[in-house]
């Protein structure tokens, strides 16, 4: 049985397509439809709800040198109200998920997981946690809203006052207030656009919606969905767990290694990623040049020879043009080389480009 976030009748009210997603019900789309909401976030703004996914609570004094043993980063000489990625490994290197961490007090971390991932990530982190630090779930406390695009410092300039608005990328405002609401604001977001997501307890969410609503109308700030949220964080590149990420997929051959930290003296799967040596398989990028659409679990071929497979893919709507990303064997192919696509049955030729596809400003 899904459930639902304290926005689920919004949505209803705002028109939204609600699907199960992630054992939640969520909104695809609204009435405008993927195509317009993807453009509003690159243009202008779009709002997300993203209640769904997981927070966990790191407290204690050893709670640093819990995270250091669960993650592949390294949090040791981490800023206070600072966001760092990371990736959990299985012992065998392969990735359990990818998250991030908010630095709150040298005691005190807020950990955010995929929401898929969200019950196993808290049993593998309850199960390796070290004594002196406090592991708490709380998830289902907690609304998360995020506001993505260009338009969204302007619009957030409405309802803060300026020192409560967090200016450089991954850092937060660990207690604002909008109307009286208590809230946690970092820029932070999926979607490769200039964005912020708000924290608030559950009870303030639909309050807080319909007040970034008013403030966003003039700028035009829209609803967005699920389907939007794909395809955004696709023309950026960003990997999804369960896709480019999975437990038999290390987060080196992801192209995570800017949040692996070999050098640390320790984590869960350290010792497998060392000994594994130089990746075998690596992520790259593909720009479909033949006629056609390429989605994931797609064999690649380069000269006759299957190198692989896509792992996302679709026709993203800014660059209009359809898109893939995908794992195949290291060194069998380089940026510029053409190879083909088997799409159910028929190959459609496609190119290796750089990640990522879209970079904001460029």
């Amino acid at each position: 049985m899904e459930k639902k976030t304290p926005l689920y009748d919004v949505h209803v009210e705002e028109g939204g397509k609600i699907v199960p997603f992630a054992g939640y019900l969520l909104p695809v789309q609204y009435g405008t439809g993927v195509i317009k909401e993807h453009m509003a976030v690159r243009q202008q703004a779009g709002l997300f709800d993203v209640s769904h996914m997981g927070e966990i609570l790191f407290t204690g004094p050893t709670a640093l040198a819990t995270l250091n043993h669960l993650l592949t980063n390294d949090y040791t000489n981490m800023p206070l109200n600072k966001v760092r990625y990371g990736v959990m490994c299985n012992e065998k290197g392969g990735t359990i998920d990818d998250l991030v961490v908010y630095k709150f007090g040298e005691e005190t971390y807020l950990v955010v997981v995929n929401a898929a991932n969200r019950d196993k990530d808290y049993a593998h982190m309850a199960a390796n946690v070290l004594e002196g630090t406090k592991c708490e779930d709380i998830s289902d406390t907690v609304a998360q809203i995020a506001l993505q695009g260009p338009k969204a410092p302007a619009i957030l300039k409405k309802l803060l006052p300026e020192e409560a608005i967090p200016k450089g990328y991954y850092t937060a405002v660990p207690l604002a207030e909008i109307d009286g609401m208590k809230c946690m604001i970092s820029r932070t977001g999926y979607t490769g656009e200039l964005g912020y997501e708000i924290y608030t307890h559950n009870e303030n969410a639909a309050k807080l919606w319909k007040l970034l609503r008013e403030a966003g109308e003039e700028f035009g700030c829209i609803p967005a969905g699920l389907g939007a949220r794909d395809t955004l964080r696709l023309e950026a590149a960003m990997p999804l767990y369960g896709h480019e990420m999975d437990e038999e997929i290390t987060p080196l051959e992801a192209g995570l290694d800017f949040g692996v930290k070999l050098n640390k003296e320790e984590f869960i799967g350290h010792d497998a990623l060392v000994a594994a040596g130089a990746p075998k398989r690596v992520r790259i990028g593909l720009e479909v040049t033949g006629r056609g659409i390429v989605r994931e679990h797609q064999d690649v071929f380069s000269n006759g020879a299957c190198i692989g497979h896509t792992t996302s893919g679709t026709h993203c709507p800014y660059l209009g043009k359809a898109i893939a990303m995908a794992l195949v064997t290291a060194g069998s192919v380089k940026e510029g080389d053409e190879v083909e696509v088997d799409v159910r049955g028929r190959k459609v030729a496609a190119k290796v480009v750089p990640l990522p596809f879209y970079t904001r400003g460029k």
